[in-house]
Parts: C-alpha cells; sequence; structure tokens
C-alpha cells in the first residue's frame, strides 16, 4: 500500500502521524511511505531520520495526497478538501461531530474518513485516543495553574498554598482517562482536588487510586453548581465517543466563579462541556476573559509537548497502520471489530451511530456495504 504522511498544517500543530520507527515496521512489510519535506521537525524528526527508516521525502502537499492511505495527526484543514477522492482513505482524529464542515467535505467526495478516537474496545476503551487524553489531562492542569497565576490575568493562588494559607481548588468534571491524569497532576501539586462524576463505581476506583487525596461527588446539576462555585481552577473532562460533548457546565454557574479563576474545557475539539466555552483558541492565544473568567479553549492541546504526544500517538496508532497496510480496508473492517468502530464515513455516507447524531444527519450500518462484521 501506498502511504501518504503530510505536514500538519493546523494552527501551532506541532506533532506528526508517524515516527521512523513506524516508517521502518511499514517499510519492512513491502508498504511506500511517502512523508512530506520538513513534517516532523515540529516533533525533532529529520527529514534524513525518515530517509533512513525507508520513507521516499517528497515536497508538495499535492504529493503526499495522491496515495491511497493519508495518516495525519489532526482533521484536514479546507484549503486540503480539494485532495479528496473517492475511496481515498484518511485515518486521523477527525472530530466530525464538532466538525461539519470536514464532515461534508468527506460525504461530497466519497472519502473514507477512519477516526482515530472512535475505534473502541468491547470494554469501551478508546486506545487510540487514550495517549492523547493522558497528556491532555496533565496539561490542562499545567495550562490552567499558569492562568491563575495574577501576572497571567489569574486571581494568584498557587496550587500547593503555603504553611497558613489553603492550596487552590481544582475542580474536575468527569474520572475517565483525562480527569485522572489532571488528578495525578494536581495532587502531585498539593491543590485540594474534588472529582465529579455520573458513575459512582468509578469514583469508588478513583478513591482506590488515590486514597485521602481526593473528594469524590456524584455528577448532578445541583452538585456541579456548588463545586463551580468554589473552583480556583475548572476542568471539563467530559467525553461521550463520537458525539458532541455535554453541556454540563451553564453559563449561570461560570458567573458565580470568582473573579481570575481558570476554566480549561479539554472536550473543546467535541464542542466543550461548559456553556462559557465559545470559541476554539490556540497556543498562541489560549486565553480569553468571560465574566472575570480564564477560559482555555485550545483544541490540540497535546501539540504543545509535540514530541512526547507524537511518539505516544504513533505508538499506538502504527500498528493499526499496518494491519490495514497489510489486511486492506474491506479485510480488516471483517475482521476487527474494534477497528471497524473506527469508520466514520464511507462511500458518502456517516456510518458511525454517535456521529451522525452529532451531525443530525442519517446513520447508514456500515454492514449494509460489508456484511456482518
Amino acid at each position: 500500500m501506498k502511504i501518504g504522511v503530510p505536514m500538519e498544517i493546523k494552527r501551532n500543530e506541532n506533532r506528526v502521524a508517524i515516527t521512523p520507527a513506524g516508517v521502518m515496521m511499514l517499510s519492512q512489510a513491502g508498504h511506500d511511505v511517502y512523508i512530506e519535506s520538513g513534517a516532523g521537525v515540529g516533533s525533532n524528526i529529520s527529514d534524513e531520520d525518515y530517509k533512513k527508516a525507508g520513507a521516499v521525502i517528497v515536497h508538495t502537499a499535492e504529493e503526499i495526497w495522491a496515495q491511497e492511505l493519508i495518516v495525519k495527526v489532526k482533521e484536514p484543514q479546507p484549503q486540503e478538501f480539494q485532495f479528496f477522492r473517492k475511496d481515498q482513505m484518511i485515518f486521523t482524529y477527525l472530530h466530525l461531530a464538532a466538525e461539519p464542515e470536514v464532515a461534508e467535505a468527506l460525504i461530497e467526495n466519497q472519502t473514507i474518513g477512519i477516526a482515530y478516537e472512535t475505534i473502541q474496545k468491547e470494554n469501551d476503551t478508546l486506545p487510540l485516543l487514550t495517549p492523547m487524553s493522558e497528556i491532555a489531562g496533565r496539561m490542562s492542569v499545567q495550562a490552567g495553574l499558569r492562568f491563575l497565576e495574577k501576572i497571567h490575568g489569574g486571581k494568584g493562588v498557587l496550587a500547593s498554598g503555603v504553611p497558613g494559607v489553603e492550596p487552590a481548588n481544582v475542580v474536575i468534571i468527569g474520572g475517565g482517562i483525562v480527569g485522572t491524569n489532571a488528578a495525578k497532576m494536581a495532587i502531585g501539586l498539593g491543590a485540594n482536588v474534588t472529582i465529579l462524576d455520573i458513575n459512582i463505581e468509578r469514583l469508588r476506583e478513583l478513591e482506590d487510586l488515590f486514597p485521602g487525596k481526593i473528594r469524590t461527588i456524584a455528577s448532578n446539576e445541583f452538585n456541579i453548581a456548588q463545586e463551580v462555585e468554589k473552583a480556583d481552577l475548572l476542568i471539563g473532562a467530559v467525553l461521550i465517543p463520537g458525539a458532541k460533548a455535554p453541556k454540563l457546565v451553564t453559563e449561570e454557574m461560570v458567573k458565580t466563579m470568582e473573579d481570575g479563576s481558570v476554566v480549561v474545557d479539554v472536550a473543546v475539539d467535541q464542542g466543550g462541556s461548559i456553556e462559557t466555552i465559545d470559541r476554539i483558541t490556540t497556543h498562541e492565544e489560549p486565553v480569553y476573559v468571560k465574566h472575570g473568567v480564564n477560559h482555555y479553549a485550545v483544541a490540540n492541546i497535546p501539540g504543545a509537548v509535540s514530541t512526547t504526544a507524537t511518539y505516544a500517538l504513533t505508538n499506538v496508532t502504527a500498528p493499526y497502520v499496518l494491519k490495514l497496510a497489510n489486511q486492506g480496508l474491506q479485510e480488516l473492517i471483517k475482521k476487527d471489530k474494534v477497528f471497524a468502530r473506527g469508520m466514520n464515513t464511507y462511500r458518502g455516507k456517516i456510518v458511525h451511530e454517535a456521529v451522525a447524531e452529532g451531525l443530525d444527519k442519517r446513520y447508514t450500518e456500515l454492514s449494509s456495504f460489508f456484511g456482518d462484521g
């Protein structure tokens, strides 16, 4: 199979979709890997590194997008839609429920969209999203506390406090991968940490994981409102695979927060779970102020630590790329139900139910194209 890896052109996106180790693995299996020149620079990977691993370096986006399988990090940008074609496969983070323009372009061109974030195991874990969720969770605390500093427009609160002075109150809504990793960072820095989740069993697990170090509270509108009011740093860590994030924190709740408090919504690329997150920001200008509260709404948080993020991402994506290249799409879909859940668009149809619901479009069963499996 001929595989193209373009340079990411989304603003401040420095990750790349494959490492030299991934190139070597694919090349040794008989596949041709084409890398756009400079694609790895933001992750400290040179063209020469890729060449040594067996890649072909090309110098235009057109040459990359001419390949049958495109492997990316982030959703295609509007200037890349011109390269879409029928039956071409794009394997990346798509987040289509929050990206209707990308969805329309894939449907119109009958391009096959395979999303990292909806590949889901039987136990509901998301293996290709997990490492980025781990990074985003940890970074949400790191970034949020920076904007809690007075010099960055915050209320001037130290995470740990000092003897005789209370630590910062960090409130995390959602106890999944993002929330757990946010808690690890906040606990390590000495903050008071509260986690809310609708799954009481998950709260029990978190109390066992962090004994005596966190407060766990059942997530409902009343409890959320109470905890938001007390938060110095509020982190939205809610995810429904493929779907838009539910709006759990209302504008009225945010208004109760003290001036200089900080909101970080990790689910902003899925529409966000905090009502006052009404725009996406960038690493260059990550924060805006609303009702006196700093809002951090960067959609590609792991892009700030691109080297770590690239290697963490490709550790989990490269084996799926290899399986796809070795077996072909139809065979892999029939044999691997986990991978099949990654299918978002096929032959001009939405073939993932949550994505279709998020876009308010008709859902088509994948099995109608491939049969059972």
